[in-house]
Formats: C-alpha cells, structure tokens, sequence
C-alpha cells in the first residue's frame, strides 16, 4: 500500500486535481496539509495522536473529515463544500468526491474540500493594515449573538465547568517550567492565575447554572475570522466536543487576547459588549479577565510546546511568544484582582 510520502507526491502535483498547469501550493500545519488549488483548498489529517485527538486510523479521519464539514456550515455557509476520498486503484491515485461513491478503488485517506478565501479579507490580515470599521465588528456581532442563541446549551454542573479551568494547569507547568526554557514570568503567572481562580469559582460555577455554557466554536481567532459580507467563520475545532464547551464570554475573550496580541486590544471590549447586548447577557468584568488569563496561559504553554518537537518549525520565534502570553496572563489576572476588589465581579 502507498505510504504518506506517495500520497502528499500525488496530492502536490496538479495533475490530480485535473489540471496540467495550475500551481498547488502546499502550507503544513501541526495537524494537516493543506493544498491550494485555484479556488479550492483540499485538507489532508495528519494521522497524529495527541491528549486531545486521535486521527490515528482511516475511519477516525473520515468521521472526523464529515465533522469539520457538518460544523464549520454553522458559521461558514459556503465555505465547506464536502469530503473527498483518496482512492487507489490499478496501481494510481485518484480523488473521487463522497457523492460519487462508492468506486472501484480503495480508499487511502480523506479530504475536506473547501471554497478558498483571500487572506486579505481575514480580520488578522485587516488588523495589520489597519483596516478595521465599525461596520465589520457591527457585522461580526450580529453573525456571533445568531450563532450563539441558536447554539444548544450544555448541561453542566459547576463543579464540571471549573474542573475545565483546573485541568490544564498542571500541564501548563510542566511545559512552561521546563528549565531549557527559561521563562522567567511563568511561575508567577501560574501561582496568580490558580489564586485567582479560587478567587472566582463561584463566577464559572453560575455560568454553568444558568446554562450560559454552549456548544460553540472552539478556536475562535482573528485568522479564522473572513470580513466578508456576510462575515464567515472558519475551523471550528471538530475533533474535540469537551473543547467546544464554552461560554460566549470566554470565546470572545480569547479572540480579543488575540486581537490585542495583533496591535488591536480595542477590539475585544467592543465585541464583548456588542455581544452583551445581543444575547441580553452582561458577563462580570472580573469573569472576563479570568477568562483571559486562561487563554493566556493556554496559548504560552501551546507556543513552547512546539519545541519539545523533534523538528520545530521556526524555533526561534517560539519562547518570544510565549513570553508575551505570559505577560498578558500577568495582566489579566491583575485586572481581574483590581475588579474583585473593588466589588465589580
């Protein structure tokens, strides 16, 4: 049977996607390989395992393949056009779409077919060049409060939502105490974020009584987002439903954290209080900082952890990064002391 170099030769070259001439850019990320292909783009799963996925067996692949199809529809209507099979058959490779199966070949692996998007359109993209309106986030928030009504709500207890925030930490400080890597904020970010989180357990545990927990998107980031008209929202993390078990509030959070790591920390504060206003909901200050420093730490320790690979891409920018989560972390957990203080949870 081919093996995954004969399967990324056949899917780099144009010919299998019938075409002769037509250039196929080829971008790898932690988990996939994505091939750009005129208007398309065909999504390949890596058949890695980590704590939390395994797309390590073809029938995982594909059900996880149909997952990123049937969820992504939700906030990208459009975007995400089916799967593909890449089959083997007399000795060749060849891309038949799940609506013309089944075929006489045998099927090696599976593919998500996607409309492709311009970068330039990508809310990252319009932070960098300065491009962002009223208009935009007006927009955003009215596709995010729809999205997030119609999301069905999770029936968590207070115990199981904070036990969420609990879970990772000692994970972040395996990682980000590793001595090799010399970070010299993270003891102090972790030792401020656990103090604070004591602090506001009974914050996260009334969110999770009055139902504010949903099934909602999961890895909601400025370079998912596509300012279009409508706006679309791309990626949702398919492959792990616990991940997906958020509140708005902490979703938005995270996407201002990575708004204000791009050059726009205004961002997040309107989008937060857009959003307040559209679900007729209005998150405590001090939940929204808590809600931050979580994130922070998260991503500090997912930076790093890109160098305990035995090959990292780019290692040099990796302990930067998570430098500046950390300092993020530091300030958030400040800001959620100062609110709690001062009696404005």
């Amino acid at each position: 049977m081919p093996d995954i170099e004969a399967k990324l030769r056949f899917l780099r070259s144009p010919h299998a996607y019938g075409q002769s001439s037509t250039a196929v850019d080829c971008i790898e990320t932690h988990m996939s390989w994505l091939f750009l292909v005129g208007t398309r783009v065909f999504k390949l799963k890596k058949a890695v395992c980590f704590p939390f996925l395994d797309f390590t067996t073809l029938k995982a692949r594909e059900f996880y393949c149909q997952e990123e199809v049937r969820l992504n529809v939700r906030l990208a209507p459009g975007v995400y056009l089916g799967v593909v099979a890449l089959q083997w058959h007399d000795g060749a490779f060849t891309l038949v779409p799940g609506a013309q199966l089944p075929a006489p070949g045998e099927t090696q692996d599976w593919l998500v077919l996607m409309r492709r998007l311009p970068l330039h359109q990508t809310l990252l993209h319009r932070i960098h060049n300065h491009h962002v309106n009223d208009g935009d986030l007006e927009a955003l928030v009215r596709l995010l409060g729809a999205f997030y009504k119609g999301a069905p709500p999770m029936a968590l207890d207070g115990a199981s939502y904070v036990s969420q925030f609990q879970h990772p930490q000692p994970t972040n400080r395996g990682v980000l105490l590793h001595p090799p890597f010399q970070l010299p904020d993270a003891a102090q970010a972790m030792d401020r974020f656990d103090a604070a989180l004591a602090q506001g357990a009974d914050l996260l545990r009334a969110r999770a009584s009055h139902q504010r927990i949903v099934d909602g998107h999961g890895d909601l980031r400025p370079d998912h987002i596509f300012l279009r008209h409508p706006p679309v929202v791309i990626d949702c993390l398919e492959f792990n439903a616990a991940l997906r078990q958020v509140d708005p509030f902490d979703e938005l959070a995270y996407l201002g954290l990575e708004c204000d790591m791009a050059g726009a920390p205004w961002i997040g504060p309107r989008l937060i209080q857009g959003l307040a206003r559209a679900l007729r909901d209005q998150p405590p200050p001090a939940l929204v900082h808590l809600y931050t420093a979580h994130r922070a730490l998260l991503r500090a320790r997912l930076a790093v952890a890109h160098l305990l690979d035995p090959h990292p891409r780019t290692p040099e920018t990796w302990l930067p990064l998570a430098e500046r989560y950390l300092q993020r972390a530091l300030a958030a957990t400040e800001a959620f002391t100062s609110s709690m203080r001062h009696g404005w949870p």
